[in-house]
């Protein structure tokens, strides 16, 4: 069976249970861009595991339990003693547009290229089909961190697996442009997919076109997501754009739109769709999230899998 292993950060979640923007009640979940995109892959049929640092406290325990609830892997999840995991609260607007407050400078996950057991995550790279992280995963880490990391996976690759990378940008996360820009250079050099949006690369290289954004990723297959419902597509063989079908709901809620993309463009490919078909699953997942609140949507509310098409072009070489 093809295995994933999804690396970044977990946090607890706070979310509006009421409508209206003075409202004072919030629920209690978790979420984190990677993590979501875990909990959609397994959901679709994919082994993934998740690695990340937690602490000893209850709250973790219960991320490790929902976790493994849902079929995720959890044995590369390091635990360290007295530490806790970050915290986010989500206020959504009338459009169900989203604003994140963080507290997470301490959170154990930050800690994750610098522990002990940390070699030993990163030799295990090389076990998994495809590693997946995105840039909110890089800038949690310290810049030795970083290369560690991106040292790691460039090990795995030569022994076959396929690095993708999420270009989930949060300006507040990264101490300068540069910095951010540097190590988005690195990624879009060593990785096989990348899954990205203009929205993110919009503050990164400002005043780019859609276009000239694509022509500036060296990876060898990117999806670049537009600010209509559609993405563009570059893959080995051909390229294209793909509309997304119209919400079937309101949307209430944008939390891990991107993130449930990411994961049904990945479900589909490692089950042989091309590019283009990969892209309309993608949209199809992402149009039923945005309908409910929080990052997870329940499992009944779930899109009916769809047989995929085998693909026509080549898939990109690691």
């Amino acid at each position: 069976m093809t295995r994933v292993a999804c690396i970044g950060e977990c946090m607890i979640e706070l979310r509006q249970a009421t409508a209206g923007p003075s409202s004072g009640l919030y629920a209690r979940g978790y979420g984190g861009d990677t993590l979501n995109t875990a909990v959609y892959l397994s959901r679709l049929g994919v082994d993934v595991d998740y690695i990340t640092a937690l602490g000893d406290d209850a709250l973790s325990e219960e991320m490790i339990a929902g976790w493994t609830a849902e079929g995720i892997g959890t044995k590369r999840v390091a635990r360290l003693p007295g530490k806790l995991p970050g915290l986010y609260l989500i206020q959504t607007d009338d459009k169900g547009e989203r604003r994140f407050f963080h507290w997470r400078d301490s959170a154990a996950a930050r800690s994750l290229m610098d522990l002990p057991e940390t070699e030993d995550i990163l030799n295990s790279l090389a076990s998994y089909d495809v590693v997946y992280l995105s840039a909110i995963t890089l800038s949690i880490l310290q810049e030795a961190g970083r290369e560690r990391l991106m040292t790691g996976l460039k090990r795995a690759r030569l022994l076959g697996t396929r690095f993708a990378f999420d270009t989930n940008f949060r300006a507040r996360g990264w101490p300068d442009l540069n910095v951010a820009r540097k190590a988005f250079s690195a990624a879009f050099e060593g990785a096989d997919i990348v899954l990205a949006s203009t929205e993110d690369l919009a503050p990164l290289y400002p005043g780019e076109s859609a276009a000239a954004l694509l022509a500036g990723i060296s990876s060898p297959e990117v999806v670049l997501k537009l600010a209509e419902p559609a993405c563009i597509l570059r893959f080995a063989g051909g390229s294209g754009e793909v509309r997304a079908e119209p919400l079937i709901k309101p949307a209430v809620d944008t939390t891990a739109a991107g993130d449930s993309f990411a994961a049904a463009y990945l479900a589909a490919r490692l089950s042989g769709a091309g590019p283009e078909d990969a892209a309309r699953a993608g949209h199809r997942l992402a149009g039923v999230v945005v309908c409910y609140p929080g990052a997870i949507i329940p499992r009944y509310a779930m899109p009916p899998k769809r047989a995929p098409r085998p693909s026509t072009s080549r898939k990109a070489s690691s």
